[in-house]
């Protein structure tokens, strides 16, 4: 018979006092147990090193790397090159894993040995409450054109084969600091399968100090200087400029810029064969989907409505938001104000489709933190 694979589970922490402690305690919980945690404290000043010292002396499977801050990226990297086992997992230090987390997806390379990596769905917290995942249905699409355009998988849900993925290709690229992962993902999807498992396998939690939140801008400009990347080399686009422009500040001209760059990708992407074309449409509407989020975080209904006019894509968003985009040009105090109402509108949806976080943990004797 044989063994099961070891797993190593990398978990950068950098200040995550008030959640790490729930992070490790989800992991060191797991029903599959041939498993080493990798725990790589970047710099913390907070009680995050002690806390990992605590878990260490409570299981021998915990070893910690301490030292000065030097980023997620090189965290990442050091935690790959020690790692010893045949499947790597990803863990962030404020999320935590359901207990079924790892013997899921050890069963699905198990199953399909090919496999070069997978992710998975998460469920969300925020201000207290989960809210379960649901399977987007752009992934009835396939994932190397979908790489192209986004992160295919929410990054601590990832896990690599070893036995398939060569050595040099597993590495995290600093250049693209805070979008790292989908620089990854990009890189791998092109040379080796991957897939998604339509589950929940973690709770993703959503608050100010992630580092989602506090390097938004930072992300989103990586983002752009991705895809823009990708569309190059795929003959799709003759540079990335426009895209890069929009991404380093949002004004009239770029958005205008951005909005006739979709344009002509759309043009382009018209003329492939059917065999590719849905994919690179259904990835070139997410591009406008992120566009259109960037423009409107800027709060100014004119950009907003430009970049919709210009795309043609009035119809491609949710109603309540058409009806409060529309008066953008002429009446933008009437736009912010059916925006604040729709943004309320969407907290009272939360709370009725999701569930206190004690509630959903107990079972799994997890505290939310």
């Amino acid at each position: 018979m044989t063994a099961a694979p070891l797993i190593s589970v990398l978990l950068p922490v950098h200040n995550a006092g008030p959640y790490v402690a729930a992070a490790m305690q989800s992991i060191l919980r797991q029903d599959y147990d041939r498993l080493e945690v990798i725990a790589i404290d970047d710099g913390s000043t907070d009680r995050s090193l002690e806390i990992l010292e605590r878990c260490r002396r409570d299981d021998s499977r915990v070893s910690i790397i301490s030292r000065e801050n030097r980023g997620l990226v090189a965290s990442l990297n050091e935690g790959l090159a020690i790692a010893r086992g045949e499947l790597v997992a990803r863990m962030d230090a404020d999320d935590f894993a359901y207990p079924w987390r790892l013997s899921r997806q050890a069963a699905l390379f198990a199953a399909r040995p090919e496999l070069g990596f997978c992710g998975a769905l998460v469920d969300t917290l925020l201000h207290g409450r989960i809210a379960r995942g649901r399977l987007d249905p752009v992934f009835r699409f396939g994932l190397p054109v979908l790489s192209k355009f986004f992160t295919i998988f929410m990054h601590p849900t990832v896990v690599y084969n070893r036995k398939v993925i060569g050595q040099a290709d597993l590495h995290y690229d600093g250049f693209y600091q805070h979008a790292e992962d989908f620089d990854l993902f990009r890189r791998l999807a092109e040379r080796y399968p991957a897939a998604l498992i339509p589950e929940s396998l973690l709770v993703y939690r959503v608050h100010p100090g992630s580092v989602t939140s506090l390097h938004s801008k930072e992300m989103r400009r990586t983002h752009l200087r991705i895809v823009g990347e990708n569309l190059v080399c795929s003959g799709l686009a003759q540079d990335c400029e426009d895209l890069r422009a929009v991404g380093d500040r949002a004004c009239l001209e770029t958005v205008q810029r951005a909005a006739t760059f979709i344009r002509k990708l759309e043009a382009r992407i018209a003329t492939l064969p059917d065999t590719t074309r849905p994919s690179f449409e259904a990835g070139a509407l997410n591009l406008f989907y992120f566009l259109y989020r960037l423009v409107n975080d800027e709060e100014q209904p004119a950009l907003s409505h430009e970049l919709l006019t210009l795309t043609g894509k009035w119809n491609a968003i949710r109603r309540r938001e058409k009806y409060a985009l529309s008066p953008g040009a002429r009446a933008p105090w009437l736009s912010h104000a059916s925006m604040w109402a729709g943004k309320r509108a969407d907290w009272v949806a939360y709370r009725f489709k999701s569930a206190p976080a004690a509630a959903v943990l107990a079972p799994y004797r997890m505290e939310a933190a």
